[in-house]
């Protein structure tokens, strides 16, 4: 075999050096979404599929950050209660403050976005205009829940 520089033919002026393909980047083409890919893209676009998504979600960490926070707790137990007694009022404390953590959490989530959603598709802007505004109707809403649930049981009392 004969050397490879040998081949070469020589000239009076000396060539640059080629970049290797480590150094140089190159343009990749723009690569059009699939008929899939739209589909998804406009199921999610949709504020009803947003809110019930935002809902589930929020609901499951309200769930999880019940039972967290359940376990944190220490009730007052009496002490004619026996372990297990203790372990069953402690099992069921656990269980109600996660199923309302699950629910407000759920509520929260649901209103958020679909209020950022509507707001959004109303404005025709993706800010944080949406997302103060939606804030503002999630808290007004919780609120008004809230009274509103206080107010009932105050007239089922008198």
């Amino acid at each position: 075999m004969a050397d490879s520089s040998a081949a070469e033919p020589t000239t009076g002026a000396s060539s640059p050096p080629v970049a290797s393909d480590e150094n140089s980047t190159q343009i990749q083409p723009i690569r059009m979404p699939t008929i899939e890919e739209i589909r998804a893209q406009e199921v999610w676009n949709n504020c009803a599929v947003r809110a019930v998504t935002s809902g589930v979600m929020g609901g499951g960490l309200g769930l999880m950050m019940g039972l967290f926070l359940g376990a944190l707790d220490n009730p007052i137990t009496h002490d004619t209660m026996t372990a297990r007694q203790q372990f069953v009022f402690t099992a069921k404390q656990m269980g109600q403050r996660s199923w309302n953590s699950c629910k407000t959490f759920a509520v929260m989530g649901l209103v958020f976005s679909a209020a950022e959603c509507i707001v959004e598709k109303a404005r025709a802007k993706h800010d944080t205009v949406n997302t103060a505004i939606a804030g503002c109707v999630t808290g007004g809403s919780m609120s008004a829940r809230g009274k509103t649930y206080y107010l009932l049981c105050m007239e089922f009392k008198s």
